[in-house]
């Protein structure tokens, strides 16, 4: 356990158990004492310098001499061993039944904190696109999170990732702290890796003396670092392919089935609240002359700039989404008046007041000036399903584009 001898003298050998273990294995001696022998009896003791040992005991009450006889194993690469497996499943596990990326990076964490002293936990993405290192998870006593780095910058997490290996530092060898914020005692950092190719990086910190960690540590974190980035790898891929399924890929904006999803819903609070919602179906004037003459690559260009001015004239609960071509639907929910959705179509077209801005194919500035024509439908007043409503609004915007 690392005590010298002079250092054992004295002491109660129930002092070196692990506090959790202890109530368990005074029940143990119990039983022994009472003459019922224990063969496989497992605990856990606490080493000088803070490591867990897992002891295997067979033992049993000596009635001749009075006293327990015992054989102690230390079974602590054992249970290690199986330790880091459950680890590894667990984290496969959680890859399959999480829904998100923030569930995932907790259950990763929660994860690891069993297996090693991991109180304080980052977790570091890396985007070839930008060069750039974010931070979406981040769990430090002391240390606040870190700004978005490129991965050319300095720091510990950029110095990692850029070399592909562990790296292990102590408090002399960190990257200084600001603000006279604590440095971590110990700090773990392996990158993740998937297929040749290194997505970011999962770093451990103990800013306590007697959770330092080692050579043995670093294999222990390396190890499951693969199981971790597989689940990441995984998870990103299936929300990207879910973007993709709902979400439209040049505007960004919800698609048609994501829209119905979402309408549905809408309708399905308005009754139970007996609330109102309304509905706008737009499309732009003109928009196959920008094509002719312009292209499509400028035409692409308008639609995304359409689509955020859009997302500009609503509130974050309203739902806009892109239809197709130049047909746009803008879901608006908790509406007390017919009014309020009037003024909501008011401020879409004071938007469109201002003329655009894009570059043709030589890399020219284009002005162009386009209105919309937009028609409204409300619930429960022009329909009661989302086809009713959807045919209300259509029909509305074209006798608005005929007045126009």
């Amino acid at each position: 356990f690392g005590y010298t001898q002079a250092e054992m003298m004295g002491m109660q050998m129930l002092d070196l158990v692990y506090p959790d273990d202890r109530e368990r294995t005074l029940k143990a001696v119990d039983r022994i004492i009472a003459g019922e022998p224990e063969p496989h009896f497992e605990n856990r003791y606490q080493r000088k310098n803070g490591e867990i040992a897992h002891i295997m005991w067979s033992a049993r009450w000596s009635e001749e001499n009075q006293c327990r006889v015992a054989v102690a194993r230390d079974i602590t690469l054992r249970k290690r061993a199986e330790a880091v497996q459950q680890a590894v499943f667990a984290i496969a596990e959680a890859s399959h039944n999480t829904q998100d990326l923030p569930s995932l990076f907790r259950q990763i964490h929660q994860i690891i904190a069993a297996l090693l002293p991991a109180d304080n936990c980052v977790i570091a993405l890396y985007d070839t696109a930008s060069d750039c290192i974010s931070f979406p998870y981040h769990v430090d006593q002391y240390q606040a999170l870190p700004a978005t780095q490129h991965l050319a910058s300095d720091s510990d997490y950029a110095r990692l990732i850029r070399r592909g290996e562990p790296l292990l530092l102590d408090a002399q060898a960190a990257t200084p702290a600001v603000d006279n914020q604590p440095i971590a005692r110990s700090w773990l950092g392996v990158p993740l890796e998937i297929q040749g190719r290194t997505i970011g990086a999962l770093v451990i910190k103990s800013y306590s003396e007697s959770a330092v960690y080692d050579d043995e540590t670093r294999k222990l974190l390396q190890y499951v670092s693969n199981q971790v980035a597989a689940a990441i790898d995984r998870r990103q891929l299936l929300l990207r392919l879910q973007e993709r399924a709902l979400y439209d890929q040049l505007t960004r904006l919800p698609n048609r089935e994501l829209f119905y999803d979402r309408i549905q819903s809408a309708l399905a609070r308005a009754r139970r609240n007996n609330e109102m919602l309304s509905l706008l179906f737009m499309d732009l004037d003109k928009f196959k002359a920008v094509n002719d003459t312009y292209g499509h690559t400028l035409g692409d260009q308008l639609l995304e700039a359409v689509a955020r001015r859009l997302e500009l004239s609503v509130r974050e609960c309203d739902t806009v989404a892109r239809f197709g071509g130049d047909e746009f639907v803008i879901l608006l929910e908790n509406i007390e008046q017919p009014e309020q959705s009037e003024g909501v179509a008011a401020k879409i077209l004071s938007q469109f007041a201002t003329p655009f801005h894009l570059l043709d194919g030589q890399q020219q500035d284009v002005e162009l000036s386009i209105a919309p024509s937009i028609g409204m439908a409300h619930f429960p007043l022009h329909g009661d399903n989302e086809k009713d409503l959807l045919h209300h609004a259509d029909q509305a915007m074209y006798w608005s584009k005929r007045r126009a």
